[in-house]
């Protein structure tokens, strides 16, 4: 506990710069959505890369990547909001992404707060490199299908518009709707080849996938793996898209939830494992 106390007493101050960062970022997204400020690109990018490092400072310090990594539910939450955040920022060098900002850098600056109070948890050795190969990249693929989620939702948003022909409010500042289902499958299927690449590691690596805390985590990764699957194959067969992209989103990305934090939730709060 000491330690701890030593720890959030050090990184304090670069964590609520980071959240400085983040929230800046974020506002200036949003009265840009409202009309209040015009478009500047550069800046958010700017601020969300500065929370972005400050942010990775942190992380390593609480994930304790020194001596192996901590997989409290707290610190692998504040992980997974970074490297969305990462992914919004890559990918607004292609797509328009910088919009999902407005609620995502705020997240992230939440739980940049709640993870400093993270009590201690399991702790991956450094010597099982392989092991901790397969956690992270399955932690990028969960990153990915959470931002498709967000995207699924306003793609659903912005359809629902479309169709009761309301143009003002969020329709008018969302891309165009063709744009928007783009983004959506190029997520998808970037994190489809992450999950696929994390689930054959996790065989790999792993003394068993399919005993003891492990079965229902790889039944439900598997089961999200075929709706991921389905849905890019109906897409591309069939041209699957709208609404129905939506539903089998959501439903993929919820198995994933169930499979990881599921898990971590009942084991960590329910149980008193960690």
């Amino acid at each position: 506990m000491e330690l701890s106390i030593l720890s959030m007493a050090a990184f304090l101050p670069l964590s609520l710069l980071a959240v400085a960062f983040y929230l800046a970022g974020a506002s200036w997204v949003g009265l840009r959505l409202a009309g209040k400020v015009p478009e500047k690109t550069a800046l958010v990018r700017c601020l969300g890369a500065c929370a972005l490092v400050l942010h990775g400072i942190t992380l390593y310090s609480l994930l304790g990547l020194d001596n192996g990594i901590s997989l409290g539910l707290l610190e692998v939450a504040s992980l997974i909001t970074w490297l969305i955040c990462a992914f919004i920022l890559l990918a607004s060098l292609k797509h328009p992404t910088l919009n999902l900002a407005a609620a995502l850098f705020p997240l992230a600056g939440l739980f940049i707060v709640l993870s400093l109070f993270a009590e201690g948890s399991a702790r991956m050795p450094r010597s099982k490199d392989g092991l901790l190969f397969h956690v992270l990249i399955s932690l990028s693929a969960y990153s990915l299908f959470a931002l498709a989620s967000v995207q699924s939702l306003l793609l659903a948003l912005q359809n629902r518009q479309l169709k009761h022909h309301h143009l003002r409010g969020l329709i008018a500042v969302l891309p165009p709707l063709q744009t928007m289902e783009r983004l959506l499958f190029d997520l998808l299927l970037a994190g489809q080849l992450l999950l696929t690449l994390g689930i054959a590691s996790g065989f790999l690596f792993l003394d068993s996938m399919l005993a003891g805390g492990n079965a229902h985590k790889t039944f439900f990764s598997l089961a999200a793996w075929l709706t991921f699957g389905t849905l890019l194959l109906g897409h591309w067969r069939f041209g699957w898209r709208g609404i129905t992209a939506v539903r089998w989103t959501l439903g993929g990305s919820l198995l994933l939830l169930v499979a990881y934090f599921g898990s971590r939730l009942v084991m960590q709060f329910l149980i008193g494992r960690g």
